[in-house]
């Protein structure tokens, strides 16, 4: 079972990575980091209003994660490093997916910040048409595995049509925040249909903040699961070892 320790904006760098992998974590997630102009201005956006976010200047990111990678390989030698990427373009993600020592690179198609949706990224990029080939074009030209972050459930959205695009434009990982608008767990009948559909492997994420949800996730099929806001909450109340 895989355990990934899962991004949250402005939060998950290297020094916050290198205190929670040593609880059991397989695969550590840097970022959202912001690739590119629109995103980098959008981000900005977002940031003035309150929220945090990862902005560094165009000159000066991939150089930054690269740093931050080189930071966890060298405490944390055995754990593989995801970097979870926006950008309007594939280029600067085929970019940072080819930086040494990086294991994953992760397309974010989960961001519902309004400023990220304006500009195409985000959740909004599994409106577009030619989302397959974006995707291939990314596992084409990188040495790293190729993972996706879906959130399911999005308004016009068939989520098993799009974890089946995925899966045929030859990712490596589909990682589904399964959020369902006005429950308070994840939608495990929507994960599980997708896990029966699809030959990729699938990350869970969402509502894992109890043992018993944990084992729902792991019934629902998935080949690992992510924590997020229940790490850094401090509401995390059992022991991810046990899995």
């Amino acid at each position: 079972m895989i355990k990934v320790v899962a991004p949250m904006a402005g939060i998950t760098n290297a020094d916050f990575l290198n205190k929670v992998i040593p609880y059991g974590f397989d695969v550590a997630t840097l970022g959202g980091y912001n690739l590119d102009s629109p995103t980098i201005n959008a981000s900005k956006k977002i940031i003035e209003r309150g929220r945090k976010e990862f902005v560094f200047p165009l000159d000066e990111i991939f150089t930054h994660i690269e740093n931050e990678i080189n930071l966890i390989k060298k405490v944390n030698k055995n754990v593989k490093v995801s970097a979870n990427v926006r950008a309007t373009t594939t280029q600067p993600i085929i970019d940072v997916g080819n930086i040494k020592k990086l294991d994953i690179i992760e397309l974010n198609c989960h961001c519902r910040q309004k400023e990220i949706l304006e500009i195409g990224c985000g959740q909004e990029m599994l409106h577009r048409d030619d989302l397959a080939d974006f995707i291939s074009n990314i596992v084409d030209n990188v040495k790293s595995k190729v993972s996706v972050k879906i959130r399911a459930n999005v308004e016009e959205v068939d989520t098993l049509k799009i974890a089946g695009l995925i899966d045929n434009a030859g990712a490596d990982f589909l990682h589904v925040d399964a959020m369902k608008k006005g429950a308070n767990e994840a939608d495990w009948k929507l994960l599980s249909e997708i896990c029966n559909n699809v030959d990729i492997k699938v990350i869970g994420n969402n509502s894992v903040n109890s043992k018993d949800n944990a084992e729902k996730m792991i019934d629902c099929g998935v080949d690992g699961f992510s924590i997020a806001r229940s790490l850094i909450s401090g509401d995390l109340d059992f022991n991810i070892t046990d899995f």
